[in-house]
């Protein structure tokens, strides 16, 4: 008898490790992080991340570091709006140089003409001449149709080597002082220090290399860093003719492996037909999916098409916001607490099918938890997307609504 309580003890002892490996198995993160590595996309311990939820903190931490700058620092922005953080930020790039600090500054030409206050020729000429190495990438020439696609559309800052910035946010005064027509602008940004620093700075000399010819490398420019504990990170790129599906392939496995719940911000909220339809997979397993949008919006037709698209998610079970502080740029979305993504990358044909976009994945429990608390903040200056809130809308406006849902391919 003594010899079968032995074999059940040990039977039980078995099929809770095989439960418990079988369970880790099929966690999100586990998964998410099976997927990039079967994508080539290197996930790297021992990282530092600091999230900057606005524009104060943003620039306040950026200039700080800019001012410690020792051996270089590289910008890649989608644009530079003429304004005065953007004076302030030229002023100590320029005393930075003086210095004999290396400065590159790569912005996208679209993106400098698409806003109301560009950096013109002639500035960017005098910014040269002062030893700035500046960069237009794909300059407008006629026919300007052809300059529409692709865009970079990336936030990369890498100082020395040994801290970073990306996520959502260019160089512009409204990050901080909002536009008055839909008051403050929140967005999400992140401070990244550790390996994955190289692998944000890989994307940027890659871009310089192709814009300039000039090839940059070695330990000075990609130092070694500590591997051990911290945090782990995935930086994941998408350019164009390279690695055209990486960022769909990304929300769609992280779609697909939530296990609870799954919440997301984003402004122009017009996903693609597999992300949508891996957002309605998850919603018909059960998934708690919750879905932040802005009411109001920087530019037309978008935020209706955007309220069209989060109405039909919401008939078919999801929980759907607008938020009313403002205008939501942020592009976040946080997994079974477990993981989170953080980037440029809107969720739209533009930023998935066609532009130079780049996020982070963090498969970390607390910096999942902080971006879960700034929701359900947000979630007291928001109202649930309802049959009755909808119906508030003029017939005109669901008109409209309806008309911008059928561009998606094209928004």
């Amino acid at each position: 008898m003594r010899q079968f309580r032995y074999i059940f003890l040990l039977i039980c002892l078995w099929s809770c490790v095989v439960g418990l490996s079988a369970q880790n198995e099929f966690r999100a993160d586990s998964a998410v992080a099976a997927m990039l590595h079967e994508q080539d996309v290197r996930i790297s311990d021992g990282n530092k991340i600091h999230l900057l939820p606005s524009g104060h903190e943003k620039f306040e931490d950026l200039f700080a570091e800019v001012k410690k700058a020792k051996t270089f620092i590289h910008m890649e922005y989608f644009n530079f709006r003429n304004d005065s953080i953007n004076e302030l930020l030229i002023k100590l790039l320029l005393q930075k140089v003086k210095e004999g600090v290396e400065v590159r500054v790569m912005y996208d030409a679209f993106g400098n003409i698409s806003n109301n206050r560009p950096v013109k020729k002639k500035q960017h000429q005098e910014l040269a001449a002062q030893g700035i190495k500046i960069e237009l990438f794909d300059p407008i020439h006629f026919p300007w149709v052809n300059h529409i696609f692709p865009r970079d559309h990336r936030k990369i800052v890498v100082i020395d080597g040994k801290v970073a910035y990306t996520g959502g946010m260019n160089v512009a005064d409204y990050y901080i002082t909002g536009i008055e027509k839909i008051g403050p602008w929140r967005d999400m940004h992140l401070r990244l220090e550790g390996p994955a620093v190289n692998d944000l700075h890989l994307i940027f000399v890659a871009m310089w290399e192709v814009q300039t010819g000039e090839v940059l490398s070695g330990p000075k420019y990609f130092p070694k860093h500590n591997t051990k504990g911290g945090m782990r990170v995935a930086v994941v790129d998408r350019a164009p003719r390279y690695t055209n599906k990486s960022m769909r392939q990304m929300y769609i496995s992280m779609l697909d492996n939530a296990q609870k719940r799954v919440r997301i911000i984003n402004p122009y909220f017009v996903p693609t037909n597999k992300v949508r339809k891996a957002i309605k997979r998850a919603i018909d397993r059960g998934i708690e999916v919750e879905i932040m949008l802005s009411a109001k919006s920087d530019i037309p037709l978008t935020p209706d098409a955007t309220h069209w698209v989060g109405r039909k998610l919401a008939k078919r079970g999801a929980k759907v916001y607008l938020y009313k502080g403002g205008f939501h740029h942020t592009k976040v979305m946080m997994v079974d607490d477990l993981l989170c993504t953080i980037g440029s990358t809107n969720l739209d044909s533009r930023s998935l099918r066609c532009d130079y976009e780049v996020n982070t994945v963090i498969f970390d429990q607390d910096i999942t938890r902080q971006l879960n608390d700034l929701f359900d903040e947000d979630l007291k200056n928001s109202d649930l997307l309802t049959h009755e809130v909808w119906m508030k809308k003029s017939v005109w406006k669901r008109f409209v609504a309806w008309f911008g849902s059928t561009l998606t391919p094209f928004l």
